[in-house]
Formats: C-alpha cells, structure tokens, sequence
C-alpha cells in the first residue's frame, strides 16, 4: 500500500484465532464454561458500545464458522504463512487493515486486541481501554498490565560460562539483594486487551508503538496450557451472581431486529450485540419470552417469517408469543433496558 491509509471513525475488535495450537490442540475453540473461548470474546465485543466492528482473523474454515454463529465477521482467511507458531501479533494486525484498506477503501482508526485465550474480562475494562486511549492523543497504544509478582531486579541470565548476569542493569548497588519494598515496583503484560491506532501498526509498523499508555488490571489469566485453562475456568465459574431463574419477556422489533418502516418486517436486520445480551440471560437460567405486535393491525400472520428470522440469527428463547405475557422483567423501550441489563455484566 503505497500512499497513505485512509482511516474512517471506526473502532475494530481484531480476535487472532489461529488453529494450530501446540500446547492445548484446538485450543481457541475448547470448551470453556460451556462455550468455545473464541465465543467469550467475540460476545464480549459485541457488548462493548465503542467497538462498532468485530472480526476474527483465522486461517481455518471450521473457526470461521464458529466466529460466524457467535455473531463475528470473517470477511477473509488468515494466510498460512503467518498462521505459524513464530507468527507475530503485529503481522497478523498488519494484514488485517491492509485488506480492509485494500476491499473497502479504509480502516478503523482504532484496534482493540481480544486473544480467546485471557477469556476473563469485563466490558466495562474493554470501554476503559478505549476511552484512556482516546483521552491521550499523543499515545500510541494502551496496554493492559498488572503488578509483577516477582521482582525483575532478583532476576538473572545465565551466560556461557555459567555466570549469572542481572536482568536489570541499575545504578542501585546491588539491587538484586535489597528488600521488595524498596525496589522500584514493574508490571508484567497480562495478554488481555491491547488498544492501538491503526496508524502506528500501518504507518510506524509497529504493533505497540513508543508511548504507551497502562491499563490496569489485577488479574492473569492467560491460557497457555491445561493448568492455565482449569485455574481460569474455575475462577470464571466463581465469579459474581447474576439474576437466574426469572422471566424476561423482550420485545422483538427494535431490540432484537431493528425498525423497519411501512411494516415490511422481511427487511429486518439483526441487532447483534442485543442479541448477544439476551442469549447470556438466557445462558443463564433464565426464561425468555419473546413477544411481537406484527400482525395486530393488519391481520397478516407473520409467524413463519420471524421464527425463520430468530433461527437463522441463533436467538435463544423459550417461547414466541403474538402479544404481552405477564412477566419479572419486560426488554422493551418502556420498561427495563438492554443498557441496565449490560451493566451486570452478562459478559462474564
């Protein structure tokens, strides 16, 4: 790409899924508290009201179809060569945006990095990373961090001879044997969400940049193995507790499909990250019932059409009704909202 990227005012939720894992075999799309981990970042995405865009990068067919049904795009196939285990995030970020230059004319002027595999995050942090990124200009990038357990300053390589080499060069006289508390205090990356302006990947090649802004955090979960995979597991299942074993009634049209005008409900489109919200209530033991006014006026029976449409947009629910049930919570523009419900986090 020769002359320079044209950005546009998007915000891109990139999820690198590759499938050749080595340490745990298919390991973006195991089982995790019941659903693929590629789907607990793709869902998160979706809930998150400053990402306007997700896609999974993937260089298999069967992750895509995957990503597909968890409401991401994969509008390309990552290449072989830069699917392998050497493969860096920068290469995957660089080919990302320069296909959508190249297909669409322009890239988001701002990537968030979800891996599947630091599956425990919250919405809320990923909006946080956004807006500190957004509230410093002059940074390239945002990177979440938490307190190194262990001091750098204690650290040591060996050499050739065998001698150890401080990890640390300091002007403190040695450091090495001085209490924690009085060494400068480190933090260590803790792969769960990075926040970078397509221009310093496209225009300074670089996946980070030099100024780069700290997102606090003060959890590690990042899943490289199986002992990280049942510590992460289990601390997801030991996470706060949400509403379960209510009845949430939720108005079709303007929640889960957007308004159409004159009636013509077959030209309905999907409101994703709704979708995403209420299929996590349900998840969750609770009962959804949907309802719909289409057809009380007019006479025309549209059942078939939104039972076709619910399907084919993977909405999950117990019941359809062509009215208004009684129920713990109605999801529509008068009662509860979408926005109160995600503020529980049903992400988790």
């Amino acid at each position: 790409m020769s002359s320079k990227p044209k950005y546009n005012s998007n915000v891109l939720a990139l999820i690198p899924a590759r499938s050749g894992s080595k340490s745990i075999k298919n390991k973006n799309i195991l089982l995790f508290a019941g659903e693929p981990l590629l789907g607990h970042s793709i869902r998160q995405a979706l809930l998150c009201p400053h990402i306007t865009r997700v896609i999974v990068s993937t260089d298999s067919k069967e992750y895509a179809e995957i990503a597909n049904h968890y409401g991401a795009e994969t509008p390309f196939l990552r290449p072989n060569s830069i699917s392998l285990d050497h493969s860096t995030d920068y290469e995957v970020f660089n080919h990302a945006l320069r296909w959508l230059a190249t297909k669409e004319g322009s890239t988001p002027s701002i990537c968030v990095h979800l891996r599947p595999t630091h599956p425990i995050r919250t919405t809320k942090q990923i909006s946080d990373a956004i807006l500190l990124l957004r509230k410093h200009p002059h940074w390239d990038s945002v990177r979440s961090v938490i307190p190194a357990p262990e001091s750098p300053y204690k650290m040591w390589f060996l050499s050739n001879l065998n001698e150890l080499v401080p990890v640390i060069k300091t002007k403190t006289r040695e450091a090495h044997s001085h209490p924690r508390q009085r060494l400068m205090q480190t933090y260590l990356q803790n792969a769960s969400i990075d926040v970078i302006r397509s221009k310093t990947i496209l225009e300074k090649n670089s996946i980070a940049g030099r100024r780069i802004g700290a997102f606090l955090m003060n959890q590690f979960y990042d899943i490289d193995d199986a002992a990280d995979f049942n510590r992460a597991q289990n601390a997801f299942l030991n996470l706060k507790e949400i509403p379960r074993n209510r009845t949430f009634v939720v108005d079709i049209d303007g929640i889960i499909a957007g308004i159409v005008p004159n009636n013509e409900y077959s030209k309905a489109r999907p409101i994703r990250k709704n979708i995403a919200i209420i299929n996590r209530i349900y998840k969750h033991g609770n009962r959804i019932i949907l309802f719909t006014a289409r057809g009380s006026i007019t006479g025309k029976n549209w059942e078939y059409l939104t039972k076709k449409q619910l399907s084919s947009w993977g909405v999950r629910y117990d019941k359809l009704l062509f009215g208004k049930p009684a129920a713990d919570y109605y999801i529509d523009d008068r009662m509860i909202s979408l926005n109160e419900l995600a503020s529980i986090d049903w992400a988790l």
